[in-house]
């Protein structure tokens, strides 16, 4: 039988996921997003996960018996005859931080409404050990009528995308599969296998590949966690934490972390799953939730900071200006989901200062929809809006390499502070 793949959901994790099986099977890439549908058929991602020349040349119209490539569509009917589907949505937390599995839910009925004897859905979101089994594979049943291990198998590969990374791409990130029976489980990793250069892991159990995807993040989640509170310490100990961890980092087998904001879609998010089924279960996460907590925390320990290096160069806050470069929740990455930046700025606006954020990655839509914030998108922009008097505070937010090469001295006054959240530029008057 020959292999058609639907991958629903077409986000970060999505797209690059049906471009690369576009190169080898027939894929229909589906998602309820209109416009997002229409901005991949005219051949550009707004992620920029892929280039336009690429997603061109797997893009196709229509299938014949003999093609591949990859059809964009919204429509149902265009997934009906694949038997393979692969589930790519976000799995986010709640304003609780506990686990909103509603993406999940629906993609799952969705795609029930389509199974067929002998079909098989995988799914790549992020979620919390037994999730698979335990949430969606019931919604699969109750929507489709068949039974599942008998009429219809699942499997898991949980997606390892770094948005904005254009070196380590889905097919140069070794794959971990399982499948719902042994079986199974050989079948999803050879498709995979097929297409991920790096290679494949087939875990035993689809409940081993979900732990083991939510505790990749956990653990770079608590290790950041670590180098955080050593900045604490280590600022009221007025020692240059980059420095330590330089020295630290001369011995072999010491983990090179650094500190920082923690946000984006898997790390600041991942571990609230783990603690969620933990608790569950009847126990409590103690060093998964410390880490969060501190983490967390950032936002308002960033802003004290920039505070405070502006009051001991007798800088008056009240009505301060103050340039925010970067909203994104990574550098050189259009992607501002979950991003932690809009807690500093949170903070900041405590101390009633005037606040211009920009950044020439981030959508400023997509900013003011998600976060009613203003941002501006290009330095011409910037010229504009930049008050006669200049910035009393400027901060790197965001390492975008744009950034690097901008001219701090003339966006500041005589008397003012640079302050690095990322910790690389040479002048700056504090940084974390």
């Amino acid at each position: 039988m020959s292999i058609k793949i639907a991958v629903v959901g077409l986000g970060y994790v999505g797209l690059p996921l049906a471009r690369l099986f576009a190169t080898k099977y027939q894929v229909v890439g589906f998602d309820i997003n209109e416009e997002r549908i229409s901005e991949l058929n005219s051949g550009s991602d707004k992620t920029l996960e892929i280039s336009d020349s690429v997603l061109q040349g797997v893009l196709v119209t229509e299938f014949t018996t003999d093609n591949k490539g990859l059809l964009c569509s919204s429509k149902i009917k265009e997934i009906t005859d694949c038997n393979y589907y692969i589930i790519t949505v976000p799995t986010p937390v709640d304003k609780n931080n506990r686990p909103d599995l509603t993406p999940l839910y629906k993609a799952s009925e969705t795609v029930a409404k389509v199974l067929k004897k002998g079909d098989i859905v995988i799914y790549e979101s992020t979620v919390y050990p037994g999730a698979t089994e335990e949430e969606c594979i019931p919604v699969l049943e109750l929507a489709s009528g068949l039974k599942f291990n008998v009429d219809f198998f699942a499997g898991y590969s949980p997606e390892r995308i770094n948005p904005g990374d254009k070196e380590h791409t889905v097919e140069k990130i070794l794959k971990v599969t399982s499948g719902s029976t042994p079986e199974i489980g050989i079948i999803v990793n050879e498709l995979y296998k097929s297409v991920i250069t790096a290679g494949t892991h087939l875990a035993p159990t689809i409940k081993v590949a979900e732990a083991a995807k939510v505790i990749e993040n956990s653990q770079r989640d608590i290790n950041i966690a670590f180098v955080n509170e050593l900045a604490k310490i280590f600022n009221l100990l007025n020692i240059d934490t980059h420095a330590v961890l330089e020295a630290a980092g001369t011995k072999w087998n010491f983990l090179p972390f650094k500190p920082g904001l923690v946000g984006g879609h898997c790390i600041g998010v991942d571990p609230y799953y783990l603690a969620q089924k933990a608790q569950e279960v009847g126990y409590h996460p103690e060093i998964i939730l410390a880490g969060r907590r501190l983490n967390d925390s950032m936002g308002d320990y960033v802003a004290t900071q920039i505070i405070k290096t502006m009051i001991r160069k007798d800088i008056k806050i009240n009505g301060a200006e103050i340039l925010m470069l970067g909203i994104t929740f990574k550098e050189n990455c259009p992607d501002v989901r979950n991003t932690k930046i809009v807690d500093v700025i949170s903070a900041l606006k405590d101390y009633n200062v005037n606040i211009t954020i920009y950044d020439p990655w981030a959508n400023p839509t997509e900013v003011q929809h998600e976060y009613n914030l203003t941002t501006i998108k290009c330095h011409t922009e910037l010229v504009e809006v930049q008050p006669t008097t200049k910035f009393d505070a400027v901060v790197l937010g965001v390492a975008h390499k744009e950034f690097l090469a901008l001219d701090l001295v003339a966006l500041k006054k005589e008397n003012s502070v640079v302050y690095d959240v990322k910790g690389i530029l040479e002048d700056a008057d504090n940084k974390l």
